[in-house]
């Protein structure tokens, strides 16, 4: 017999302000605690340096985690001119040193139109993408680095909110990007177009998916409500809310969560689309034919 897995079977998504200097894991160990959770996950880690944004799955949202991960996100970011740091951020030792006390806000403002649109970026060494198993941060603090190939991301938008002039200048700029977008990378990219070097001093993740901060609890709120937060969980498919709708009746509802196909002639959808009972109930996630042919994709039920 298998031993009972510690902690209450609570389903549902917290949206956390992560504070710097703390992990995403770290963040999300010590929600589960306060919560008392069994099963937890975060949809993206953030950088200890980073603040902001992080949604917390909880029981079977953990399921659809993928699809925040696989989100759009938008954040706040200060981009000091004049040095290059080993990690990007403000965390690495200074690699160089550059003058940048000419530059102004019009550099700025034109370099950052190159950064518009797709395009194509090289993913950092300090970064958790794995190379042989290992991830690639490990190897970076051994001073291994590797060839790494460059992916195609989207800028939707960047956008100069401030410049301070100075010896080191500092952007504040507001990002919209797709996923896989390193904001440290793009801080680097913007200072070697302006020829004088640059890294992330500040980063502030202010939406995740439809998530923004305006939902957010503050990890001192969430332990110092403990338990009491479960009544402010989202549902389990608010990081669906871009997929449309499926409503099933209990006989079909029966047979999806069965692994069985239905037809369906509500939906003029096609496609991936949330499931639920015409009582509103999420009962996952199923993809509809061109012959209006509903099949289980991943659905709460069946899946452990």
């Amino acid at each position: 017999m298998g031993r009972r897995k510690r902690g209450q079977r609570i389903h549902g998504i917290l949206v956390v302000d992560k504070p710097q200097d703390f992990s995403s894991n770290a963040v999300l160990q010590r929600c589960r605690r306060a919560l008392d959770a069994q099963k937890a996950g975060h949809t993206g880690a953030l950088d200890p340096l980073a603040t902001g944004v992080l949604p917390i799955c909880f029981g079977d949202a953990t399921k659809y985690s993928q699809y925040l991960l696989d989100a759009d996100k938008a954040y706040l970011a200060d981009v000091c001119f004049g040095e290059t740091r080993s990690t990007g951020d403000a965390e690495g030792e200074v690699l160089t040193k550059c003058d940048a006390s000419g530059l102004t806000q019009e550099n700025v403002e034109q370099a950052l139109d190159r950064f518009r649109g797709p395009i194509a970026q090289i993913p950092p060494m300090y970064s958790a993408l794995k190379k042989d198993g290992k991830p690639l941060y490990k190897l970076a603090r051994q001073g291994i680095e590797i060839d790494r190939a460059a992916r195609q991301i989207t800028i939707y938008s960047l956008v100069l909110q401030d410049f301070k002039p100075g010896e080191q200048p500092v952007a504040r700029i507001a990002v919209r990007c797709s996923k896989g977008t390193y904001i440290r990378t793009l801080g680097e990219d913007i200072g070697a177009v302006l020829g004088v070097g640059a890294f992330l001093s500040g980063l502030r993740r202010t939406h995740a998916g439809p998530f923004d901060l305006s939902q957010a609890l503050t990890l001192d709120q969430v332990e110092s409500v403990g338990a009491s937060v479960i009544d402010q969980l989202l549902p389990i498919d608010a990081g669906l809310s871009h997929l449309p709708r499926c409503i099933v009746n209990d006989h079909e509802a029966e047979k999806l969560l069965l692994g069985q196909a239905v037809n369906v002639l509500n939906t003029s959808n096609d496609g991936i689309v949330r499931i639920a009972r015409v009582s509103q109930e999420f009962i996952g996630l199923g993809t509809v034919s061109e012959g209006h042919v509903l099949s289980p994709l991943r659905m709460i039920a069946t899946d452990e």
